[in-house]
């Protein structure tokens, strides 16, 4: 019999660690475990052999699966704080609500934890959303192998489980093109691509946006997505002199309330918008359209009303197959940007 791999993290046997350890998916250990379903018998023994070798426990997930008496669905995410968010959870809260499902909700901002807590909520939920990086690729095949019904909510799809996503490439390439066409041509990207498929998104559809004008990589600064953040780094920016006529003539930030950060501290360095920079942000939340703001506008309620229905089908059993849904974006031209009345293509 080939030597066991022993798993390579700190902490309890995972279920994936016992799939590796016996060379099978995570989806055949999980029907070993339930006993129910139709698998080799000298699979089955690899398998057994492994969970005994590993000291493996099915976490109460795997026990609570067959009751789906919970009548309650869990939501991840990154964070709870800003507008954005917020409008989102009120989407879905809205739909579950119609549908007679409570939502348990589960932000992992700043927990070391985040898996362990991801895990124990999916022991007590029927079903999960899970929004952007707030847990690995791991993570998500662990709790969707044995079966718990899971959307990625702005994350790219992982297996077999459904996805919810705004359109995010093409709107920034007609951003871009629209700052182009004014005469802007040294942009600074201001936000963190990292930090959120969203963003490495945009990114991707300015940067197409740029290369096609033979405008080589863009100066990029890292930020969070708060105003404070906005604030801090377009402050030591423009501290620098490194904005107005003789540095960058735009900021492409990751969202509003960095773009409102921004504006702060232009306003405060005496830096003209949008004679001498231009800004721009993303999601047209409420302060942006006060502050005349040149943003994106994200269907943000629509993202999570469409997470929580795309849930309830799998719920009930209405589709096995999955589903990837990009609801559509629109950009809005306002005077950050030089133009005094709002366009929309």
């Amino acid at each position: 019999m080939p030597t066991r791999q022993r798993p390579d993290h700190p902490g309890p046997a995972t279920i994936r660690d016992v799939a590796t350890a016996a060379g099978v998916s995570i989806a055949t250990v999980s029907r070993v475990l339930r006993g129910r379903d139709v698998v080799a018998e000298t699979t089955r023994d690899r398998v057994l052999s492994a969970i005994e070798e590993l000291r493996f426990t099915p976490s109460r997930l795997g026990r609570s699966l067959a009751e789906r008496q919970h009548a309650a669905s869990g939501i991840v995410f990154p964070d709870l704080s800003g507008p954005y968010f917020a409008e989102v959870v009120l989407g879905y809260e809205e739909v579950a609500s119609e549908l007679g499902r409570s939502v348990l909700i589960l932000s992992t901002h700043g927990r070391r934890a985040a898996r362990e807590m991801v895990l124990d909520l999916a022991g007590r939920v029927d079903g999960m959303v899970i929004f952007g990086r707030t847990v690995s690729d791991e993570v998500v095949e662990e709790v969707a192998a044995p079966g718990l019904p899971v959307v990625m909510l702005a994350r790219p799809t992982i297996g077999a489980v459904d996805s919810v996503n705004a359109e995010n490439r093409a709107t920034a390439t007609a951003l871009t093109e629209h700052l182009l066409a004014d005469g802007r041509r040294r942009p600074v990207l201001v936000g963190s691509p990292e930090s959120s498929p969203d963003v490495a998104e945009r990114w991707d559809g300015m940067a197409a946006a740029l290369g096609a004008a033979g405008i080589g990589e863009p100066k990029r600064v890292p930020a969070g997505f708060s105003v404070e953040e906005g604030e801090r780094v377009v402050g030591e920016l423009a501290a620098a002199g490194e904005l107005g006529p003789d540095g960058h003539d735009t900021l492409l930030c990751a969202n509003d309330e960095l773009a409102l950060g921004a504006l702060s501290a232009l306003d405060r360095a005496g830096v003209d918008v949008p004679g001498d920079v231009a800004v721009t942000g993303w999601d047209d939340v409420m302060a942006a359209r006060y502050a005349g703001l040149t943003s994106v506008r994200q269907p943000m309620r629509e993202l999570g009303a469409t997470a929580a229905r795309a849930l309830d089908e799998r719920l009930r059993g209405d589709r096995s197959e999955p589903r990837h849904e990009v609801l559509p974006t629109q950009l809005v031209v306002r005077t950050s940007c030089g133009r005094h009345e709002e366009e929309t293509p």
